[in-house]
């Protein structure tokens, strides 16, 4: 029997006193590419720094080529054989794509300084090698992020790696540059190199990899040959449901021409499409309507999001609100500039994902969290009302029930159900016709988020519309009045009314391409 490359046994990983992993075993061969799939926050990006000697185990063992290892950090697992190709090109922009390919490792002449033309020379063939158009001379970012990806790949298999990592390692690449490294990890297996391939996309599971396992709250729940599953066992799995529940019909198909019974139209986003995030999205909400957006994680929701809010850019497709979209019914999608600004100004507003980084300012009080998007309107010649501003926050902290000793009191002394509320008080002081709420609720506890949940509902109730993405499927489904399911960047289901269900949206989800008996 063929030796495992890396054989990952009963690991366990704690964080604050929190499991990230817990009892995880894995063993990648050489020669195979093997998947590793998970919600976010299951544990996948924890086991790889393990692996890799980020951190280290708190139980069990890692043992590289039959032998334990407890590395000091991905330097000297890369200089053991283990590269990682990183979602996020870590790579140094203002160098040059050779310096990049033979960083810390640059070919020297015989007085010890680097060889610019022996590097430049090195840096062509392994371009050549992996089927990469570029110069070797040129700034590395000047170069699109897909090209960028490729070359950090091709420096990480210029290593002589007898292991590779690959976490989400097509998230910014076009169709023919994915092609191009499915052919490249053909050639890693042809090498006798192990492959541990991270992904969301179920369909590169099928098309690359010979077996999955699948990570649920830091702990293996299954792991077995790809050839004895089914995308649907696999969406089942990574969200926690029983598959001899879910009906193996596939997801249904639902005229588009149905109109909610919910008020007029308030926004219609046509045809946005950022490559490779998005492909030709379109979403209409009604007044008084909560649309849910649903998919795995990767799945396009949160750049859809983004795309309607003006905070992504995208290369096509249209954003409209109020009667500049109900005007433009069968209208063709035109190009526009569109930023949060103009999405502001015409009615749009969003809580985002991250809290944390793109939401409240920590350092800042209540008072000025909340009333930042609306210092416009409370300015008048130049000076701000502090009648107005405290006027407009009391509301608000009493609408949500913000619970703070005072306006004053700092947001990041706050509880995270309470931050959350400020933020929704920040885009509600502007009296939206739209809010984007990607993740509400995730973070805080089961009380804050009923609170939330009630206002949602609430707010629908007095003619908001609202674009809902949440992770928890049952969120969803309790929540909205019509659901988007995406996948790779595509809406792949539309379901309403009584149709919704954690069922259907797990057969949107899995559809596409041909399943496995």
């Amino acid at each position: 029997m063929t030796t495992a490359a890396v054989r990952v046994r009963a690991v366990s990983k704690r964080f604050a006193g929190v499991r990230a992993l817990d009892g995880v075993s894995l063993d990648l061969y050489p020669g195979e590419a093997h998947a590793l799939v998970g919600e976010n926050g299951a544990g996948k990006s924890t086991l790889i720094k393990l692996i890799t000697g980020v951190h280290h185990p708190d139980e069990g063992q890692v043992c590289y080529l039959d032998e334990p290892v407890l590395f000091a950090g991905p330097r000297e697992a890369q200089a053991a054989g283990i590269s990682t190709i990183y979602q996020e090109v870590n790579l140094v922009p203002m160098r040059s794509v050779a310096g990049n390919l033979f960083l810390g490792r640059e070919p020297t002449n015989r007085l010890g300084l680097i060889s610019f033309r022996r590097m430049n020379r090195q840096a062509r063939e392994v371009l050549r090698r992996y089927g990469i158009t570029a110069d070797v001379r040129r700034p590395l970012g000047e170069l699109g992020l897909g090209v960028q990806q490729m070359i950090a790949v091709a420096r990480a298999l210029s290593t002589d790696a007898r292991v590779v990592i690959m976490d989400e390692p097509t998230s910014s690449l076009e169709p023919r540059e994915v092609d191009r490294l499915v052919e490249v990890i053909e050639l890693l297996r042809r090498q006798r190199i192990a492959v541990l391939y991270v992904t969301h996309k179920l369909d590169e599971v099928f098309r690359v990899c010979q077996r999955v396992t699948v990570l649920r709250d830091g702990r293996v729940v299954h792991s077995g040959p790809v050839a004895e599953t089914t995308r649907l066992r696999l969406v089942a799995t990574m969200l926690g449901r029983d598959v001899a529940d879910v009906r193996e019909h596939g997801a249904t198909s639902f005229s588009e021409q149905h109109q909610a019974a919910a008020g007029e139209l308030v926004l219609r986003a046509e045809a946005l499409t950022r490559r490779p995030l998005l492909d030709g999205v379109s979403v209409d909400v009604h007044a008084g309507e909560v649309v849910g957006l649903a998919g795995l994680l990767g799945s396009g929701r949160t750049e859809t999001a983004k795309a309607v809010f003006g905070a992504d850019p995208v290369d096509s497709g249209s954003v409209r609100v109020g009667a500049e979209a109900r005007a433009s019914a069968g209208a063709k999608p035109a190009r526009r500039r569109w930023s949060p600004a103009a999405a502001i100004r015409r009615g749009i507003g969003m809580v985002p994902e991250d809290r944390g980084s793109e939401g409240v300012i920590g350092e800042l009080s209540v008072r000025d969290n909340i009333v930042l998007a609306a210092l416009p309107r409370l300015t008048r010649a130049g000076f701000l009302s502090d009648r107005r501003q405290d006027a407009l926050v009391d509301t608000f902290v009493k609408r949500l029930r913000i619970k703070a000793s005072s306006p004053d009191q700092k947001v990041r002394e706050l509880s995270g159900g309470n931050q959350q509320k400020v933020l929704l008080a920040r885009m509600l002081c502007l009296y939206p016709k739209v809010l984007i709420l990607d993740e509400p609720t995730r973070g805080i506890d089961v009380g804050a988020k009923a609170e939330i949940q009630a206002l949602i509902d609430e707010l629908a109730a007095q003619g908001l519309g609202v674009l809902l993405i949440s992770s928890e499927l049952e969120e969803v489904v309790e929540g909205s009045d019509r659901v988007l399911v995406l996948r790779d960047g595509a809406v792949v289901g539309t379901l309403r009314g009584t149709e919704i269900s954690e069922d259907r949206i797990m057969q949107a989800i899995a559809a596409g391409g041909e399943e496995r008996p």
